[in-house]
């Protein structure tokens, strides 16, 4: 009933039916999402996985490419689930580059979005999880401080999914916020990295964008990335061409709200991906923030088009072809966890005995206030902490990915897909061991669970910084 009043609308109780029951239920089907569930699901526990979206992978499926499998030291520092899955992808679909190295990135790995679709959703189908696609997470269903399950809104109506245990990998805390937890949101002002609507241009001939910039190193000039970088690889990640911007804004007046070019060549030839839409003051959490996102950031591209088309060496035969299917989120909310990872921790690699992802992307941050980027390296490795991913005030629910507990400054070396699928597979891998222990997440036995990861493949250090073995051994660090 409308009270016309206060213009709100009292709306009636009623009873949910349960649509389902897992042991370990997965909310959000991106990197984290992916490997938390195969995790979970590795020695027979019912697991489900709902998504909003119609395909699993998230920011994997908008054009990005996969940065954080390689350290500053040139070594690979992610392994285990998310090593197997680009594995797949190259092997199956030709859908992945090996990881490479990157002066600014330290490494990336190209994938093709549509060969992300189809591999995830085929590991997880093979792994026994229960996927669900258009699905909306919509509450909680709490008794007293412990979370038993998630409302759900879609086209079959409103229903309950009970767990023993939740993982939210909505990148957004989403059920974590909805279930109590303390979060925080963007920097000490409130301000939030801004997003990036993605899309792609095709016939663009990157031989000769990367010859120009391998030779003519005055004209062409790249933030960090030398141009002996471009004379080596055929395919790679352009950042910079300042001068060109700059010089199509005077001569054409072009709005283009990005000081920097950023270009990603794809797997495919002649295709590649523009990362420079830049929506300043968008909420990924306010759904009409979001859809205002959505449309400044299309907005944006026939500018943005214009100057690579007319400035850039090697577009100028090249055509728009599509956008990503959303706009890609940098920061949202961040949960207030057990430990709260800081840029103290990030620049002095520390070390941590409860470590369960080991990480090494620098601190990158798409400033809020201005056009401009802040890059700080801590020159190696650094640890996850299990307890970033354990929540405050609510029991049986983990958090992965870039909505950890973390500091403004700590997310934007964290958030990367890589390090967010080290996160869900250490997560899922948990969830698994809560329930075959029959006690909540907080109080599980962590060296049992990296045990567990170092069986399966994963990445750990010992605190002198050499890699840990499954048998409590050493190998030399890289």
């Amino acid at each position: 009933m409308l009270n016309p009043a206060t213009r709100s609308i009292e709306e009636p109780a009623r009873t949910l039916q349960v649509s389902a029951e897992y042991d370990v239920l997965v909310v959000g089907g991106g990197p984290s999402g992916l490997t938390a569930a195969l995790a979970a699901a590795e020695d027979g526990l019912r697991v489900g996985l709902i998504e909003s979206r119609s395909f699993v992978g998230g920011n994997m499926t908008i054009g990005l490419p996969v940065l954080g499998f390689l350290g500053q030291k040139g070594n690979q520092i992610i392994d285990g689930l998310p090593e197997k899955f680009i594995q797949r992808l190259r092997t199956e679909r030709d859908g992945a580059s090996e990881h490479r190295p990157c002066p600014l990135h330290m490494g990336i790995t190209l994938v093709e979005p549509e060969a992300v679709k189809t591999v995830a959703l085929d590991m997880l189908t093979e792994a026994g999880v229960d996927v669900t696609f258009y699905t909306f997470f919509a509450g909680v269903v709490m008794d007293g401080d412990t979370i038993r399950g998630v409302i759900t809104e879609s086209k079959s109506g409103r229903t309950a999914i009970l767990a023993k245990v939740v993982i939210d990998c909505t990148g957004d805390a989403d059920v974590a916020y909805q279930a109590g937890v303390p979060t925080e949101k963007g920097n000490a002002n409130g301000g939030m990295q801004p997003p990036t609507l993605m899309f792609c241009m095709a016939g663009v001939d990157t031989e000769k964008l990367r010859t120009s910039i391998a030779t003519e190193k005055r004209t062409y000039l790249t933030d960090f990335i030398p141009a002996e970088y471009f004379g080596q690889n055929n395919q790679f990640i352009v950042v910079g061409l300042r001068e060109l911007i700059a010089k199509a804004q005077e001569e054409r007046g072009l709005h283009i709200p990005n000081e920097r070019t950023i270009i990603i060549t794809g797997l495919k030839k002649g295709e590649v991906w523009i990362n420079m839409t830049r929506v300043t003051g968008t909420d990924g959490t306010d759904a009409k923030s979001l859809t205002n996102g959505e449309i400044e950031g299309r907005h944006q591209i026939d500018d943005i088009v214009t100057y690579l088309i007319n400035y850039v060496p090697g577009f100028e035969h090249a055509h728009f072809t599509k956008t990503a299917p959303f706009i890609g989120i940098r920061e949202t909310r961040r949960i207030v966890g057990q430990y709260m990872m800081t840029q103290e921790d990030v620049l002095s690699c520390r070390h941590f005995d409860d470590s369960i992802a080991v990480a090494s992307y620098p601190i990158d941050i798409h400033r809020p206030s201005d056009e401009g980027c802040t890059l700080i390296w801590c020159g190696d490795c650094y640890d996850i902490p299990y307890g970033s991913l354990v929540p405050q005030k609510v029991s049986n629910l983990l958090v992965a990915g870039r909505s950890i507990s973390a500091t403004h400054e700590a997310m934007g070396a964290i958030r990367v897909m890589a390090t967010c699928m080290a996160m869900g597979e250490a997560a899922g891998r948990a969830a698994k061991i809560s329930v075959r222990g029959n006690r909540a997440p907080a109080d599980i036995d962590i060296d049992e669970l990296r045990r567990q990861q170092l069986e399966h493949g994963v990445y750990l250090r010992n605190p002198d910084g050499t890699r840990a073995t499954p048998l409590g051994g050493r190998e030399k660090a890289a």
